[in-house]
Protein backbone atom coordinates (compact mmCIF):
# COMPACT_ATOMS: atom_id res chain seq x y z
CA UNK A 1 0.00 0.00 0.00
CA UNK A 2 1.13 3.56 -0.73
CA UNK A 3 -0.02 6.87 0.74
CA UNK A 4 -2.19 9.18 -1.32
CA UNK A 5 -3.58 12.56 -0.27
CA UNK A 6 -6.24 14.32 -2.35
CA UNK A 7 -8.00 17.52 -1.40
CA UNK A 8 -9.23 21.00 -2.08
CA UNK A 9 -8.54 24.04 0.06
CA UNK A 10 -8.78 27.82 0.05
CA UNK A 11 -5.71 27.72 -2.21
CA UNK A 12 -7.37 25.78 -5.02
CA UNK A 13 -11.12 26.32 -4.64
CA UNK A 14 -13.51 29.12 -3.78
CA UNK A 15 -16.08 28.82 -1.02
CA UNK A 16 -18.81 27.79 -3.48
CA UNK A 17 -16.82 24.64 -4.33
CA UNK A 18 -15.74 24.01 -0.73
CA UNK A 19 -19.29 24.14 0.58
CA UNK A 20 -20.37 21.52 -1.97
CA UNK A 21 -17.44 19.34 -0.95
CA UNK A 22 -17.93 19.94 2.79
CA UNK A 23 -18.81 16.86 4.79
CA UNK A 24 -20.97 17.32 7.90
CA UNK A 25 -19.77 15.46 10.96
CA UNK A 26 -22.71 13.09 10.76
CA UNK A 27 -21.83 12.20 7.16
CA UNK A 28 -18.16 11.33 7.72
CA UNK A 29 -18.67 7.65 8.72
CA UNK A 30 -20.70 6.89 5.60
CA UNK A 31 -18.16 8.61 3.33
CA UNK A 32 -15.31 6.69 4.95
CA UNK A 33 -17.13 3.41 4.37
CA UNK A 34 -17.73 4.33 0.73
CA UNK A 35 -14.06 5.11 0.29
CA UNK A 36 -12.71 1.85 1.72
CA UNK A 37 -15.28 -0.07 -0.34
CA UNK A 38 -13.49 1.09 -3.51
CA UNK A 39 -11.22 -1.44 -5.28
CA UNK A 40 -7.94 0.46 -4.85
CA UNK A 41 -8.55 2.06 -1.42
CA UNK A 42 -7.55 0.06 1.63
CA UNK A 43 -7.59 2.77 4.32
CA UNK A 44 -9.04 6.28 4.56
CA UNK A 45 -9.17 9.35 6.80
CA UNK A 46 -11.28 12.40 5.88
CA UNK A 47 -10.57 15.95 7.07
CA UNK A 48 -13.32 18.53 6.51
CA UNK A 49 -12.88 22.07 7.87
CA UNK A 50 -14.09 25.53 6.94
CA UNK A 51 -11.29 25.94 4.38
CA UNK A 52 -10.24 22.42 3.31
CA UNK A 53 -11.58 18.97 2.49
CA UNK A 54 -8.93 16.26 2.27
CA UNK A 55 -8.77 12.50 1.96
CA UNK A 56 -5.73 10.63 3.22
CA UNK A 57 -5.69 7.08 1.90
CA UNK A 58 -3.62 3.94 1.65
CA UNK A 59 -4.03 2.74 -1.92
CA UNK A 60 -2.82 -0.26 -3.90
CA UNK A 61 -2.17 1.84 -7.01
CA UNK A 62 -1.81 5.54 -7.79
CA UNK A 63 -4.06 5.84 -10.82
CA UNK A 64 -6.68 3.47 -9.46
CA UNK A 65 -6.72 5.13 -6.04
CA UNK A 66 -6.89 8.59 -7.57
CA UNK A 67 -9.85 7.58 -9.74
CA UNK A 68 -11.68 5.87 -6.86
CA UNK A 69 -11.35 8.83 -4.49
CA UNK A 70 -12.22 11.42 -7.13
CA UNK A 71 -15.34 9.47 -8.06
CA UNK A 72 -16.49 9.30 -4.43
CA UNK A 73 -15.90 13.03 -3.93
CA UNK A 74 -17.68 13.77 -7.20
CA UNK A 75 -20.72 11.72 -6.19
CA UNK A 76 -20.77 13.32 -2.75
CA UNK A 77 -20.50 16.91 -3.99
CA UNK A 78 -22.47 16.61 -7.20
CA UNK A 79 -19.54 18.20 -9.06
CA UNK A 80 -18.59 16.30 -12.24
CA UNK A 81 -15.20 14.61 -11.87
CA UNK A 82 -13.81 16.49 -14.87
CA UNK A 83 -14.72 19.82 -13.24
CA UNK A 84 -13.69 18.78 -9.76
CA UNK A 85 -10.20 17.77 -10.93
CA UNK A 86 -9.33 21.41 -11.57
CA UNK A 87 -9.79 22.21 -7.88
CA UNK A 88 -7.89 19.27 -6.39
CA UNK A 89 -4.29 18.87 -5.29
CA UNK A 90 -2.70 15.42 -5.21
CA UNK A 91 0.23 14.16 -3.15
CA UNK A 92 1.61 10.63 -3.40
CA UNK A 93 4.17 8.68 -1.40
CA UNK A 94 6.74 10.93 0.25
CA UNK A 95 4.86 14.06 -0.86
CA UNK A 96 1.72 12.83 0.96
CA UNK A 97 3.72 12.39 4.17
CA UNK A 98 5.24 15.87 3.84
CA UNK A 99 1.84 17.43 3.13
CA UNK A 100 0.24 15.83 6.18
CA UNK A 101 3.05 17.10 8.44
CA UNK A 102 2.85 20.61 6.96
CA UNK A 103 -0.91 20.62 7.52
CA UNK A 104 -0.59 19.48 11.16
CA UNK A 105 2.09 22.14 11.78
CA UNK A 106 -0.13 24.94 10.49
CA UNK A 107 2.15 25.69 7.53
CA UNK A 108 -0.64 25.03 5.03
CA UNK A 109 -3.31 26.94 6.94
CA UNK A 110 -4.97 30.12 5.74
CA UNK A 111 -3.56 31.75 8.87
CA UNK A 112 -0.11 30.21 9.10
CA UNK A 113 0.61 28.69 12.49
CA UNK A 114 -2.98 28.39 13.71
CA UNK A 115 -3.32 25.48 16.12
CA UNK A 116 -6.98 24.64 15.48
CA UNK A 117 -6.02 22.23 12.69
CA UNK A 118 -4.51 19.88 15.29
CA UNK A 119 -7.90 19.36 16.89
CA UNK A 120 -9.52 18.94 13.50
CA UNK A 121 -6.96 16.29 12.50
CA UNK A 122 -7.47 14.52 15.81
CA UNK A 123 -11.23 14.45 15.25
CA UNK A 124 -10.75 13.11 11.72
CA UNK A 125 -8.45 10.37 12.97
CA UNK A 126 -10.91 9.48 15.74
CA UNK A 127 -13.76 9.19 13.23
CA UNK A 128 -11.69 6.87 11.03
CA UNK A 129 -10.77 4.75 14.05
CA UNK A 130 -14.41 4.42 15.06
CA UNK A 131 -15.45 2.99 11.68
CA UNK A 132 -12.19 1.01 11.32
CA UNK A 133 -11.19 2.74 8.07
CA UNK A 134 -7.64 3.45 9.28
CA UNK A 135 -5.18 0.57 9.13
CA UNK A 136 -1.55 0.29 10.14
CA UNK A 137 -0.29 2.84 7.60
CA UNK A 138 -2.77 5.63 8.39
CA UNK A 139 -2.65 4.94 12.12
CA UNK A 140 1.09 5.61 11.99
CA UNK A 141 0.73 8.63 9.67
CA UNK A 142 -1.96 10.32 11.77
CA UNK A 143 -0.20 9.67 15.07
CA UNK A 144 3.06 11.05 13.71
CA UNK A 145 1.33 14.04 12.09
CA UNK A 146 -0.27 14.97 15.42
CA UNK A 147 3.08 14.57 17.18
CA UNK A 148 4.86 16.71 14.56
CA UNK A 149 2.21 19.41 14.87
CA UNK A 150 2.61 19.53 18.65
CA UNK A 151 6.38 19.62 18.29
CA UNK A 152 6.23 22.52 15.83
CA UNK A 153 4.08 24.59 18.19
CA UNK A 154 6.16 23.68 21.25
CA UNK A 155 9.61 24.27 19.75
CA UNK A 156 9.01 27.35 17.58
CA UNK A 157 7.14 30.62 17.83
CA UNK A 158 4.97 29.96 14.81
CA UNK A 159 1.78 30.39 16.84
CA UNK A 160 3.03 33.07 19.26
CA UNK A 161 0.44 35.56 18.00
CA UNK A 162 -2.41 33.14 18.70
CA UNK A 163 -3.71 33.64 15.19
CA UNK A 164 -6.69 31.71 13.83
CA UNK A 165 -9.32 32.12 11.13
CA UNK A 166 -11.40 33.96 13.74
CA UNK A 167 -8.66 36.46 14.58
CA UNK A 168 -8.04 37.04 10.87
CA UNK A 169 -11.74 37.75 10.37
CA UNK A 170 -11.80 40.10 13.37
CA UNK A 171 -8.84 42.00 11.94
CA UNK A 172 -10.97 42.73 8.87
CA UNK A 173 -13.88 43.76 11.10
CA UNK A 174 -11.66 46.05 13.16
CA UNK A 175 -10.39 47.83 10.06
CA UNK A 176 -13.96 48.43 8.95
CA UNK A 177 -15.03 49.67 12.40
CA UNK A 178 -12.19 52.11 12.96
CA UNK A 179 -9.48 49.82 14.31
CA UNK A 180 -10.84 48.97 17.78
CA UNK A 181 -13.49 46.41 18.72
CA UNK A 182 -13.56 47.25 22.43
CA UNK A 183 -17.12 47.82 23.56
CA UNK A 184 -18.63 46.73 20.25
CA UNK A 185 -21.67 44.50 20.69
CA UNK A 186 -21.54 41.12 19.00
CA UNK A 187 -23.56 37.99 18.31
CA UNK A 188 -22.17 34.51 17.70
CA UNK A 189 -24.51 32.19 15.82
CA UNK A 190 -23.51 28.59 16.54
CA UNK A 191 -22.12 26.90 19.65
CA UNK A 192 -19.92 24.21 18.12
CA UNK A 193 -16.11 24.17 17.98
CA UNK A 194 -15.84 27.21 15.71
CA UNK A 195 -18.51 29.04 17.67
CA UNK A 196 -16.67 28.40 20.93
CA UNK A 197 -13.39 29.62 19.40
CA UNK A 198 -15.22 32.74 18.18
CA UNK A 199 -16.64 33.45 21.64
CA UNK A 200 -13.23 33.04 23.26
CA UNK A 201 -11.53 35.28 20.70
CA UNK A 202 -14.19 37.98 20.89
CA UNK A 203 -13.98 37.98 24.68
CA UNK A 204 -10.20 38.47 24.57
CA UNK A 205 -10.71 41.31 22.10
CA UNK A 206 -12.83 43.26 24.59
CA UNK A 207 -16.06 42.92 22.60
CA UNK A 208 -19.22 43.33 24.62
CA UNK A 209 -21.96 42.83 25.33
CA UNK A 210 -21.64 39.40 23.68
CA UNK A 211 -24.64 37.27 22.82
CA UNK A 212 -24.76 33.63 21.70
CA UNK A 213 -27.56 31.82 19.91
CA UNK A 214 -27.78 28.25 18.73
CA UNK A 215 -30.38 25.76 17.54
CA UNK A 216 -29.81 23.87 20.81
CA UNK A 217 -30.39 26.48 23.51
CA UNK A 218 -28.70 24.25 26.12
CA UNK A 219 -25.37 24.40 24.28
CA UNK A 220 -25.65 28.18 23.94
CA UNK A 221 -26.37 28.41 27.68
CA UNK A 222 -23.29 26.37 28.61
CA UNK A 223 -21.02 28.39 26.31
CA UNK A 224 -22.44 31.71 27.51
CA UNK A 225 -21.96 30.73 31.15
CA UNK A 226 -18.32 29.80 30.52
CA UNK A 227 -17.51 33.25 29.08
CA UNK A 228 -19.91 35.55 30.86
CA UNK A 229 -21.96 36.09 27.70
CA UNK A 230 -25.71 36.14 27.16
CA UNK A 231 -27.55 33.18 25.60
CA UNK A 232 -30.58 34.07 23.50
CA UNK A 233 -33.11 31.73 21.87
CA UNK A 234 -32.72 31.27 18.11
CA UNK A 235 -36.29 32.53 17.76
CA UNK A 236 -35.06 35.99 18.86
CA UNK A 237 -32.40 36.19 16.11
CA UNK A 238 -34.17 38.98 14.19
CA UNK A 239 -34.49 41.07 17.32
CA UNK A 240 -30.84 40.63 18.34
CA UNK A 241 -29.58 41.52 14.84
CA UNK A 242 -31.02 45.01 15.36
CA UNK A 243 -28.91 45.44 18.53
CA UNK A 244 -25.40 44.32 17.58
CA UNK A 245 -22.49 45.64 15.51
CA UNK A 246 -20.75 42.33 14.68
CA UNK A 247 -22.21 38.94 13.81
CA UNK A 248 -20.08 35.79 13.64
CA UNK A 249 -21.77 32.85 11.95
CA UNK A 250 -20.36 29.37 12.57
CA UNK A 251 -23.14 26.79 12.35
CA UNK A 252 -23.32 23.39 10.69
CA UNK A 253 -26.54 24.28 8.88
CA UNK A 254 -26.89 23.15 5.29
CA UNK A 255 -29.15 26.14 4.54
CA UNK A 256 -28.42 29.88 4.97
CA UNK A 257 -29.20 31.15 8.47
CA UNK A 258 -28.96 34.82 7.50
CA UNK A 259 -31.04 35.50 4.41
CA UNK A 260 -31.08 38.76 2.51
CA UNK A 261 -34.54 39.52 3.87
CA UNK A 262 -33.43 38.90 7.46
CA UNK A 263 -30.44 41.23 7.13
CA UNK A 264 -32.61 43.88 5.48
CA UNK A 265 -35.03 43.69 8.41
CA UNK A 266 -32.16 44.42 10.80
CA UNK A 267 -32.14 47.91 9.31
CA UNK A 268 -28.66 48.87 10.53
CA UNK A 269 -24.98 48.67 9.66
CA UNK A 270 -23.49 45.27 10.37
CA UNK A 271 -20.21 43.43 9.96
CA UNK A 272 -21.00 39.78 9.34
CA UNK A 273 -18.18 37.25 9.59
CA UNK A 274 -19.33 34.05 7.90
CA UNK A 275 -16.94 31.29 8.99
CA UNK A 276 -19.22 28.42 8.08
CA UNK A 277 -18.92 26.01 5.16
CA UNK A 278 -21.55 25.68 3.75
CA UNK A 279 -22.10 29.41 4.14
CA UNK A 280 -24.51 30.70 6.77
CA UNK A 281 -25.14 33.91 4.83
CA UNK A 282 -27.16 33.68 1.63
CA UNK A 283 -25.01 34.63 -1.40
CA UNK A 284 -27.59 37.16 -2.60
CA UNK A 285 -27.07 39.16 0.62
CA UNK A 286 -23.66 40.31 -0.56
CA UNK A 287 -23.75 43.96 -1.51
CA UNK A 288 -26.53 45.03 0.85
CA UNK A 289 -25.99 48.69 1.77
CA UNK A 290 -24.34 49.03 5.16
CA UNK A 291 -23.65 45.31 5.52
CA UNK A 292 -20.06 44.05 5.20
CA UNK A 293 -19.93 40.28 4.70
CA UNK A 294 -16.58 38.55 5.21
CA UNK A 295 -16.44 34.87 4.25
CA UNK A 296 -13.70 32.31 3.62
CA UNK A 297 -13.07 33.69 0.13
CA UNK A 298 -12.57 37.18 1.53
CA UNK A 299 -10.14 35.91 4.14
CA UNK A 300 -8.18 33.91 1.58
CA UNK A 301 -7.75 37.07 -0.48
CA UNK A 302 -6.66 39.20 2.48
CA UNK A 303 -4.36 36.90 4.46
CA UNK A 304 -2.05 38.73 6.81
CA UNK A 305 -0.17 38.49 10.11
CA UNK A 306 1.95 35.56 9.00
CA UNK A 307 4.82 34.48 11.28
CA UNK A 308 8.35 35.64 10.59
CA UNK A 309 10.30 33.78 7.95
CA UNK A 310 12.64 32.42 10.63
CA UNK A 311 9.74 30.76 12.43
CA UNK A 312 8.32 29.11 9.32
CA UNK A 313 11.81 28.00 8.29
CA UNK A 314 12.26 26.35 11.69
CA UNK A 315 9.01 24.46 11.28
CA UNK A 316 9.92 23.44 7.73
CA UNK A 317 13.16 21.99 9.11
CA UNK A 318 11.23 19.99 11.72
CA UNK A 319 8.93 18.71 9.00
CA UNK A 320 11.87 17.69 6.79
CA UNK A 321 13.51 15.70 9.59
CA UNK A 322 10.25 14.03 10.59
CA UNK A 323 9.46 13.09 6.99
CA UNK A 324 12.83 11.33 6.77
CA UNK A 325 12.11 9.53 10.04
CA UNK A 326 8.70 8.39 8.84
CA UNK A 327 10.09 7.16 5.53
CA UNK A 328 12.72 5.20 7.47
CA UNK A 329 9.97 3.54 9.50
CA UNK A 330 8.02 2.89 6.32
CA UNK A 331 10.96 1.23 4.59
CA UNK A 332 11.55 -0.92 7.67
CA UNK A 333 7.89 -1.91 7.74
CA UNK A 334 7.96 -2.79 4.06
CA UNK A 335 10.83 -5.28 4.49
CA UNK A 336 9.09 -7.10 7.35
CA UNK A 337 7.07 -9.42 5.03
CA UNK A 338 10.27 -10.36 3.18
CA UNK A 339 12.09 -11.18 6.43
CA UNK A 340 9.07 -13.18 7.60
CA UNK A 341 9.02 -15.06 4.29
CA UNK A 342 12.74 -15.85 4.65
CA UNK A 343 12.24 -17.28 8.13
CA UNK A 344 9.24 -19.28 6.94
CA UNK A 345 11.33 -20.69 4.08
CA UNK A 346 14.06 -21.68 6.56
CA UNK A 347 11.53 -23.42 8.80
CA UNK A 348 10.13 -25.28 5.82
CA UNK A 349 13.62 -26.48 4.83
CA UNK A 350 14.34 -27.66 8.39
CA UNK A 351 11.03 -29.50 8.58
CA UNK A 352 11.58 -31.17 5.21
CA UNK A 353 15.10 -32.32 6.18
CA UNK A 354 13.83 -33.61 9.52
CA UNK A 355 11.21 -35.72 7.77
CA UNK A 356 13.89 -37.18 5.47
CA UNK A 357 16.21 -37.92 8.40
CA UNK A 358 13.50 -39.59 10.46
CA UNK A 359 12.48 -41.76 7.54
CA UNK A 360 16.09 -42.99 7.26
CA UNK A 361 16.59 -43.43 11.00
CA UNK A 362 13.38 -44.96 12.37
CA UNK A 363 15.28 -46.23 15.43
CA UNK A 364 15.53 -42.69 16.86
CA UNK A 365 13.50 -42.24 20.04
CA UNK A 366 11.08 -39.31 20.44
CA UNK A 367 13.58 -37.62 22.73
CA UNK A 368 16.36 -37.99 20.14
CA UNK A 369 14.09 -36.64 17.39
CA UNK A 370 13.24 -33.63 19.56
CA UNK A 371 16.94 -32.97 20.31
CA UNK A 372 17.89 -33.05 16.63
CA UNK A 373 14.95 -30.80 15.70
CA UNK A 374 15.80 -28.22 18.37
CA UNK A 375 19.45 -28.22 17.31
CA UNK A 376 18.61 -27.65 13.66
CA UNK A 377 16.19 -24.82 14.50
CA UNK A 378 18.76 -23.13 16.75
CA UNK A 379 21.40 -23.30 14.03
CA UNK A 380 19.03 -21.72 11.49
CA UNK A 381 17.92 -19.01 13.93
CA UNK A 382 21.52 -18.09 14.75
CA UNK A 383 22.48 -18.00 11.08
CA UNK A 384 19.53 -15.73 10.23
CA UNK A 385 19.65 -13.46 13.26
CA UNK A 386 22.49 -11.09 12.29
CA UNK A 387 21.55 -10.82 8.57
CA UNK A 388 17.88 -10.09 9.30
CA UNK A 389 18.72 -7.49 11.96
CA UNK A 390 21.19 -5.83 9.61
CA UNK A 391 18.86 -5.87 6.61
CA UNK A 392 16.17 -4.13 8.69
CA UNK A 393 18.69 -1.41 9.55
CA UNK A 394 19.77 -1.03 5.93
CA UNK A 395 16.17 -0.99 4.73
CA UNK A 396 15.43 2.03 6.94
CA UNK A 397 18.04 4.08 5.07
CA UNK A 398 17.42 5.90 1.76
CA UNK A 399 17.33 3.39 -1.08
CA UNK A 400 16.69 0.61 1.42
CA UNK A 401 13.94 -0.96 -0.67
CA UNK A 402 16.67 -2.61 -2.80
CA UNK A 403 17.60 -4.93 0.08
CA UNK A 404 14.15 -6.47 0.24
CA UNK A 405 14.31 -7.02 -3.52
CA UNK A 406 17.72 -8.67 -3.22
CA UNK A 407 16.50 -11.02 -0.50
CA UNK A 408 13.53 -12.04 -2.59
CA UNK A 409 15.77 -12.67 -5.58
CA UNK A 410 18.53 -14.54 -3.70
CA UNK A 411 16.20 -16.89 -1.85
CA UNK A 412 13.44 -17.05 -4.50
CA UNK A 413 10.85 -15.78 -2.03
CA UNK A 414 7.25 -15.32 -3.05
CA UNK A 415 6.23 -12.16 -1.20
CA UNK A 416 3.05 -10.32 -2.30
CA UNK A 417 3.98 -6.76 -3.21
CA UNK A 418 2.17 -3.93 -1.42
CA UNK A 419 1.68 -1.83 -4.53
CA UNK A 420 -0.33 -2.36 -7.68
CA UNK A 421 1.33 -2.59 -11.08
CA UNK A 422 0.24 0.90 -11.98
CA UNK A 423 1.94 2.55 -9.01
CA UNK A 424 4.15 5.44 -10.01
CA UNK A 425 6.98 7.35 -8.32
CA UNK A 426 6.25 10.28 -6.09
CA UNK A 427 3.59 12.65 -7.39
CA UNK A 428 3.15 16.13 -5.93
CA UNK A 429 0.27 18.36 -6.95
CA UNK A 430 -0.59 21.93 -6.15
CA UNK A 431 -0.50 22.76 -2.49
Amino acid sequence: MNLLSIGASYRTADVAVLERLAIPESGVPELLQRLVAQPYVGEAVVVSTCNRVEVYAAVSGFHGGLGDICNVLSEHSGIPASELAGHLYVHYGEAAVRHSFRVSSGLDSMVVGEAQILGQLRDAYHSATEVDSAGRLLHELMQQALRVGKRAHAETGIDKAGQSVVTAALDVAAEHLGGDLTGRSALVVGAGAMGALSVATLTRSGVGPLRITNRSHERADRLAEAYGAIAVPIEQLDEVLREVDIVVCATASTEPVLTRARLERAGKELVVLDLAVPRDVAPDAVGLPGVLIVDIDSLANSRRSNPAAAETAAVEQIVAVEVDNFLGWLRGAEIAPTVAALRTRAEEVVSAEMRKLMSRRPEFTEEQRADVSRTLHRVVQQLLHSPTVRVRQLAAEPGGDQYAALLRELFDLDVPLATHADAVPEIGGRS
